[in-house]
């Protein structure tokens, strides 16, 4: 494992990790997943379907009166999904602009005006729902990064007023941010005419139909959510954490492939009619199960190849793994055991995600199981997540246990080959 192109892919992809602007853009997507969840889950209350003589939304009907429970749900989704472009255009402006321990609040708002300057209007002169969501993200993720390096330059350049001492720091930054923020937003109102003059249509649906939507299509096939899968795995086997790597590249073209299938399911239509199959929740639900490595998988395959020797180190690093993991929290079991540079664990480690991708893609593409229509949060455990992410679904749990099973009969051979070559080791000693 000390080939020097294997020490130059765990430097750079260290460095990619932890480069500034793909921080800000994975934390500005954390910070709003809150939200997220919550939009998530009042669409699911609004849609839940029957469970035997149990009918949620039924019962709430029947509590605030016919369609009044909706209007939470339908309230809650323009608080969330219908402005996540706004949100995550100040969020990542704010996390950047702090990584430079500069106002973040400033750089927020002035992100925020612009790109709500940017939003093409109604006929009626209102803003437009459609570009203050999910298929605004692209022009946010932009917006934020260039804004906030402006601003970051403005301030440099000592464009500022600055405060005599004892003003109020509020007072004082506000005051500081004045011309920068007069100068971003007159630059930002002058493309806009400019945009509109020559091109006639707005840089959201510019970019939009160059950038984000091919992204989106390709990110909805076989072939992608596999590539997925195992750069994220082959990053964890050499130690870095692939999901926070990879998270700032992939959630802007997942997010709205399952904010689609929300708006739809919203509206009436089926979970297995929705169009999108690989989303967030597909990969979290069915594929990361237990954590990165369907590692659930692995912790009860030790426990099957080992049970006579209740204090072997393998059983006992599963035994302290098993709770953490439940809830898809797998660094005990990963470090512990450990998958990280182990030869043996490295081929079952990022080869079974891959399989488990295929697995789940072919059940959902054929409509043996519906598309996911929830975000959940990514501690939820196996079998609740496959219930909810399916609009409530047994065809959900049974992926998952097939799954799982699938994943448990291929850990199993490594594991024996794992306490073949410990025990070796021991002997030696």
């Amino acid at each position: 494992m000390n080939h020097p192109l294997m020490q130059r892919f765990i430097e750079v992809a260290g460095r990619i990790g932890a480069q500034r602007h793909l921080v800000a853009i994975r934390d500005g997507f954390v910070a709003i997943m809150p939200l997220v969840i919550i939009g998530s889950l009042g669409i699911l209350i609004n849609n839940f379907p029957p469970f035997g003589s149990f009918d949620l939304p039924g019962i709430l009907n029947g509590i605030f009166g016919e369609g009044n429970w909706q209007k939470v749900g339908g309230s809650i989704w323009n608080g969330t999904f219908a402005v996540l472009g706004l949100l995550i255009a100040f969020s990542i402006a704010y996390n950047l602009a702090k990584s430079y321990e500069i106002d973040g609040l400033s750089s927020g708002l002035i992100t925020a005006a612009a790109y709500i300057m940017l939003v093409p209007e109604t006929p009626d002169w209102g803003l437009s729902f459609a570009w203050l969501g999910a298929q605004g993200l692209f022009v946010a993720i932009i917006l934020a990064l260039v804004l906030t390096e402006l601003f970051r330059y403005l301030l440099q350049s000592r464009l500022t007023i600055k405060m005599p001492e004892g003003v109020p720091d509020g007072v004082s930054r506000s005051f500081t941010a004045l011309i920068p923020a007069s100068i971003i937003l007159i630059l930002v109102g002058l493309f806009q005419a400019l945009m509109s003059y020559f091109a006639e249509i707005s840089i959201f649906e510019w970019i939009f139909n160059i950038i984000q939507e091919p992204l989106q299509g390709l990110g909805n096939t076989l072939p992608a959510a596999m590539v997925v899968s195992f750069l994220n795995h082959l990053l964890w086997f050499f130690g870095l954490h692939g999901t926070n790597i990879i998270g700032s590249v992939i959630e802007p073209v997942y997010l709205p492939l399952i904010e689609k299938n929300l708006s739809l399911y919203q509206n009436g239509v089926s979970a297995f009619d929705v169009p999108n199959i690989v989303t967030k929740p597909f990969l979290d639900s069915f594929v990361f199960m237990g954590g990165s490595g369907t590692t659930i998988a692995l912790l009860i395959a030790i426990f099957f190849v080992i049970r006579q020797e209740k204090n072997h180190p393998y059983r006992e690093v599963a035994k302290l793994s098993t709770p953490a993991g439940l809830f898809n929290i797998n660094e005990p079991v990963i470090f512990g055991l450990p998958i990280v540079l182990n030869p043996i664990m490295m081929l079952p480690f990022i080869l079974i995600p891959v399989i488990l991708t295929v697995t789940s893609y072919v059940a959902l593409a054929t409509g043996i199981v519906p598309k996911t229509v929830a975000i959940l949060p990514w501690t939820t455990p196996p079998i609740l997540s496959g219930y909810l992410v399916t609009g409530g679904s047994w065809r959900g749990i049974a992926l998952q246990i097939f799954n799982l099973t699938l994943a448990i009969i291929l850990y199993i051979p490594f594991v024996v080959a794992g306490v073949r070559a410990l025990k070796q080791r021991m002997e030696a000693r």
